[in-house]
């Protein structure tokens, strides 16, 4: 072809395109043969060119960074979180086995990626892998089909609130607890699972539970007994216990019979610790205190919080009381957050200042110190197995003390563990060896525990006890964990605010330390945009919940919540204020609420009889504990009001609690079963059976802690 014949330079090329708005018309009989080629191959050409363009900017890039490497030399960012795409299963012979785990807090994370490393250092021919549950499959369909392949699998799995799964084993709970229809599906299924709860609230380990049974039902065969760990006493007990028990298990399962006899060396768990890098302090200017940036994410979640302003703090207490409760309200405007009636919020906290101090002087870091933690080694090559958590941003060290270290809890075993390996002191070291092994469990059950001392006076008790950054944040200090909040609005009426009802905690200790709750105490003192433009901030995100008022709204309803139970129900009344407003007919509603004195603790007065006035609220019953000669609580005036409730319940209403878990919760219930008994003339089991009977369909809801 005669186009073919036409030699064409790049800088004829360029001029065309420069050029190209002009049409054949105006091209010279010249310059015409390129150009005419150029015309013809406009798409060709425009690929050409934009590839030579971006080369020129890769080239410009590399001069750019190349150059800025003479400087100073800035922070190594940890490396992001991959998410993978689906792995490749190859058949190498090796006996897979999965561990799976649903955690709130990151214990159940951690004991499965515990279990993951020791059984690697046992069983040489089997293939380890800890999975979360939520990341394990995108759809119900491929839960069923990726289990179904499993062949030996253990289970780590927490239960938090009211017997509710984890956050992240939600999803996977729902799919298996409601697919029991399956029929022995997994019989080629070997499995063991762990639970983690505390024995003090009614549904201890119930998630755990559930899924040990529905897992033997559908052909799954046990190998050892449900562990039962309980967070009330020692967790880790429990779990070493489960895990010794599940070793001759494995033994027969995963070890050839010419290495079934050898004696293995016993396991030592190394002492977990990042890589850490220090920088010139000069480059903290470059890192952000606290979230800054957190609001850059469309989906807000417990990793992606977003950074919220206090609008609104107030005292709820009168002058009188010697306690206190803090109503404060976080500006969501402009931020993508949303939420609804009913629904948590989580809210990331600060250390107290004087907090980090002391941790400051024990462990003899300077606070200026401007650091990065790494998972990995200089090569790209992991540390320590999987076993560490993903790292916190670049920041001072007195900025990781105050977001991200927890040094007021009790320390774990593990950590003083830790704490004796770089224990200067040889008597203290061996202290600390003593309290974490199984000879000191009664010691470290009283003196630890029942005494709730915390990281930080463990530490003044071993002060030659120093370990390095890397070490204290992986192995000593737990990560600080958010704090949840029933949020006591209705986007109906407050659609760009969060409110929150938060009572001050402040405790005496068996130690005589005295505890101040970390959120609540920064709540109490929060500097709200009204008084401010300098105000307080925090990340936050929203946990959807269950505890929801009824589709139908002319449903009867028995809202049953002292002190700051009363939270949630907040919320509901203004959304059947919303809903009355908007013409909706709006069934019976019944309060119970209570307090010490009106004078003193009634919180939200004016407001509950405005609900009333208004028929949001149909009876408010109250009962204040400090008033009369004798106590009286919620469960007495539900006493008294038994025919109300019975009428309530046999007319297909709900009943709602919410408050302290331990106490008030479990005391409401046994008033219920008593009320179900005596109205409807039952026994103690039918009565018992209508209570599980209303909470399996959803008509007795509790939001408990």
């Amino acid at each position: 072809m005669q186009s073919g014949s036409v030699k064409v330079s790049p800088f004829d090329l360029m001029s065309a395109i420069i050029k190209g708005s002009m049409d054949q018309s105006n091209v010279s009989s010249e310059s015409g043969g390129a150009a005419a080629l150029v015309l013809e191959n406009r798409e060709f050409i425009m690929i050409v060119t934009t590839s030579i363009a971006v080369l020129i900017g890769c080239v410009v890039v590399l001069i750019w960074r190349r150059s800025g490497q003479k400087s100073t030399k800035a922070p190594e960012p940890p490396k992001p979180l991959i998410v993978k795409d689906t792995e490749v299963e190859v058949d190498d012979g090796k006996q897979k086995v999965t561990i799976f785990f649903g955690t709130q807090t990151g214990t159940a994370e951690g004991f499965a990626k515990a279990l993951a490393e020791e059984a690697k250092a046992r069983y040489e021919k089997a293939v380890f892998k800890v999975v979360d549950l939520d990341d394990y499959a995108g759809d119900d369909d491929e839960y069923e089909e990726k289990l179904k392949k499993e062949t030996l699998a253990f289970f780590f799995l927490a239960t938090y609130g009211d017997g509710e799964p984890t956050d992240n084993a939600a999803r996977f709970y729902k799919w298996f607890t409601e697919g029991k229809e399956r029929g022995e599906w997994l019989q080629n299924l070997k499995y063991g699972v762990f639970g983690l709860g505390n024995r003090q609230y009614e549904h201890f380990n119930k998630v755990a539970k559930v899924v040990d049974d529905i897992l033997l039902e559908q052909g799954g065969k046990r190998l050892v007994p449900v562990g039962l760990g309980d967070d009330d006493q020692c967790i880790e007990d429990d779990f070493t216990a489960w895990r010794e028990s599940l070793w001759p298990e494995l033994d027969q399962l995963l070890r050839d019979e010419d290495d079934a006899t050898t004696v293995s060396t016993p396991y030592t768990a190394a002492v977990l610790e990042y890589r850490v890098v220090f920088h010139d302090p000069e480059d903290a200017s470059l890192q952000d205190k606290s979230w800054g940036s957190a609001n850059g994410h469309t989906v807000h979640d417990a990793q992606h919080p977003c950074r919220a302003n206090v609008a609104v703090r107030r005292e709820l207490h009168t002058s009188a009381s010697d306690r206190s409760c803090t109503h404060l309200e976080f500006d969501i405007s402009g931020t993508g957050l949303m939420y609804e009636t009913g629904d948590h919020v989580g809210v990331y906290c600060e250390n107290l200042i004087e907090t980090v101090e002391e941790a400051e002087r024990l462990l003899g870091f300077s606070p200026d110190a401007y650091f990065s933690i790494h998972t990995e080694k200089e090569d790209g090559t992991p540390l320590s197995g999987s076993s560490l958590q993903p790292p916190f941003p670049p920041c001072t060290v007195r900025t990781a003390l105050t977001l991200y270290a927890d040094v007021l809890s009790s320390p774990k075993k593990s950590a003083l563990v830790a704490l004796a390996a770089y224990a200067s002191d040889p008597s203290e070291a061996d202290r600390l060896k003593y309290l974490a092994s199984p000879a000191g469990k009664d010691e470290y059950a009283q003196w630890v525990i029942a005494s709730q001392r915390s990281l930080l006076e463990i530490m003044v008790e071993f002060p030659s006890a120093r370990p390095p950054l890397g070490v204290f944040f992986a192995a000593v200090a737990p990560r600080l964990q958010p704090r949840y909040y029933s949020i006591s609005s209705s986007p109906k009426m407050a659609p760009s605010r969060i409110h929150v009802t938060c009572a001050l905690v402040c405790d005496k200790l068996p130690t005589g330390r005295i505890y101040k709750g970390i959120c609540s105490t920064w709540m109490k003192n929060a500097v709200p945009l009204e008084e401010s433009k300098d105000c307080s901030w925090a990340p936050i995100f929203v946990r959807q919940s269950n505890f929801k008022l009824p589709s139908d709204t002319s449903v009867p309803i028995i809202m049953i919540g002292p002190g700051t139970g009363l939270a949630p129900f907040r919320g509901f009344l203004q959304e059947r204020f919303a809903l009355k407003e908007a013409g909706a007919e709006l069934g019976s509603s019944i309060l119970f609420f209570g307090c010490r004195n009106r004078r003193m603790d009634y919180i939200y007065e004016d407001e509950l009889n405005g609900f009333v006035d208004c028929g949001a609220l149909s009876e408010l019953v109250l009962a204040f504990s400090r008033e009369g000669p004798t106590k009286e609580y919620v469960q007495h005036k539900m006493i008294e009001k038994a025919s109300d409730i019975w009428k309530t319940i046999s007319q297909g209403g709900y009943i709602y609690v919410c408050g302290d878990a331990k106490g008030m919760a479990r005391d409401v219930h046994r008033t219920l079963h008593t009320i179900l008994q005596e109205q409807g003339s039952l026994d103690s089991s039918k009565a018992e059976s209508m209570v599980k009977n209303l909470q399996m369909t959803g008509r007795y809801l509790r939001d408990v802690w």
